[in-house]
């Protein structure tokens, strides 16, 4: 049984760090998952402390997720739809077969022609926005990556 959840945590871990980028898999929870799984099979023993704080911080991170492209977007003069086309760019770009292109211009370009198309904004006011769901993208990611990241690093020096 303990190999099972050794075997659970390290695919929850891995699958935590790849849905810091792909918006359908929630990263942190998943990587904050393993956590438990890990604790759980007696190969390393976390405290109670360890779980509250990467528990605040799995929390945190996934709140500033959510709220950060909206709030980016409408920083940089974006409508609702630029935050829906920004979403719905992304979950378009994940179709483009070509490795993390689509994840990097689905945002921009979901956000532009949303601008544009739906807000009636000009191509340069358009740009602006999408500049801003493309940073908040970054950002967003960035930050969930270095929790999770933290995360696995903490559990594996615990092993160490």
């Amino acid at each position: 049984m303990d190999i099972l959840l050794l075997i659970l945590a390290i695919l929850c871990a891995v699958v935590g760090v790849i849905g810091c980028v792909i918006p359908a898999l929630p990263g942190p929870p998943l990587t904050y998952l393993s956590l438990w799984l890990i604790h759980w099979s007696g190969y390393v023993t976390l405290s109670t402390s360890d779980f509250v704080i990467w528990g605040i911080v799995t929390v945190v991170v996934t709140a500033i997720d959510f709220l950060l492209t909206p709030y980016m977007t409408r920083k940089f003069g974006g409508s609702k739809a630029a935050e829906w086309g920004s979403f719905i760019g992304l979950i378009v770009g994940l179709f483009i077969p070509i490795p993390f292109v689509g994840i990097l211009i689905g945002p921009f370009l979901g956000a532009m022609i949303a601008e544009m198309l739906i807000s009636k904004k000009d191509t340069s006011t358009s740009i602006h926005v999408a500049l801003g769901a493309f940073i908040s993208f970054f950002v967003g990611t960035g930050i969930k990556l270095i929790a999770c990241i933290g995360m696995i690093a903490a559990t594996t020096l615990t092993l160490l």
